[in-house]
């Protein structure tokens, strides 16, 4: 059972629950172990147990939450939570506690796209006001950078795309500067805007020639983080000289590296006061259109698609 975010009312809590009650409105988020030295350290993101919590099809035990109607075990806790479902039985780890104001359809992206770009900017990579970030990829997380760069006030935020309706929504939503990679020469373009090369640049693409491309952009001490699962047979080439030379960092980010717990509640702060319109992201469809929400999420002509039950 797919489906990696969520929101939704607790209608029941297990035993030995007790920060959770039914009716509280929660956000659904990745699962993390809470034991390991990455979750003892603060950054459950980066749980060094996150294979067997959100991907090996139930519980780190073994089990699983669901059957079909004959009783057979179907599996569960995908990304936690197997979202996509009228009921989901999941970990209090991957329960983030939210205000009861704000409609849950709107606060379901919170939980993995927009906590990873908007998260990958003001806590990793925390540009300051006077320098240039670059977001490679328009989508739900690459939108969200873009959003975190414009809470964070930097100067300068290019969007680069080759579908020209996001690239008119980065504008609405902070970019300064657009760059369509199917009409220039991304890193010449990328120079003439920045001068003396990108300062900070985020990659949600994956593409090896992407990411090749970004990393020639980056200026002296630029600092490029990588969002997205590559290709296992994409190579991308790395000019070592080239790279000491320029003292550039290359940082591998996982859910933006935050605490759900605490960032996911300060970004719905952030948008009540009208500094992260994350809502402009998204659209609803009914669960029975979930074949018409990813085709619309495929062809760009929405950005994050977001089911409904009920």
């Amino acid at each position: 059972m797919l489906g990696h975010e969520g929101a939704g009312v607790i209608e029941r809590v297990g035993d030995g629950v007790t920060h959770l009650e039914v009716g509280d409105h929660v956000v659904l988020t990745v699962a993390s172990c809470g034991i390991c030295v990455d979750c003892l350290s603060g950054d459950p993101s980066f749980c060094a147990n996150s294979y067997e919590q959100n991907f090996a099809g139930g519980r780190p035990d073994g089990s699983t939450s669901l059957s079909d109607a004959e009783g057979k075990q179907i599996n569960s806790h995908f990304f936690g939570q197997s979202a996509f479902a009228t009921y989901a039985n999941v970990p209090t780890r991957s329960v983030v506690k939210v205000r009861k104001d704000i409609p849950l359809e709107l606060l379901a992206p919170l939980g993995c796209g927009v906590q990873t770009g908007a998260g990958t900017v003001l806590k990793v990579l925390q540009p300051p006001m006077d320098s240039t970030l670059v977001v490679f990829g328009t989508g739900a997380v690459g939108m969200a950078a873009i959003l975190g760069a414009r809470v964070a006030r930097v100067r300068t935020i290019v969007a680069v795309d080759v579908v020209p309706g996001r690239l008119e929504l980065a504008r609405q939503l902070g970019a300064t500067h657009t760059v369509n990679a199917k009409e220039v020469d991304t890193v010449e373009e990328l120079a003439a805007i920045s001068g003396t090369g990108v300062d900070y640049a985020v990659d949600t693409t994956g593409n090896a020639a992407v990411v090749e491309g970004m990393l020639k952009s980056l200026g002296h001490r630029g600092h490029a983080a990588l969002l997205a699962a590559a290709n296992p047979e994409a190579e991308s080439r790395i000019n070592l000289s080239q790279a000491v030379a320029r003292v550039i960092r290359i940082t591998s980010v996982v859910e933006g590296g935050v605490i759900p717990h605490l960032f996911i509640p300060e970004m719905i702060e952030l948008y009540l006061a009208g500094e992260f319109p994350f809502d402009k992201l998204a659209r609803t469809y009914p669960f029975a259109e979930i074949d018409q929400a990813f085709t619309d999420s495929e062809s760009g002509e929405v950005v994050k698609p977001v089911l409904t039950f009920g």
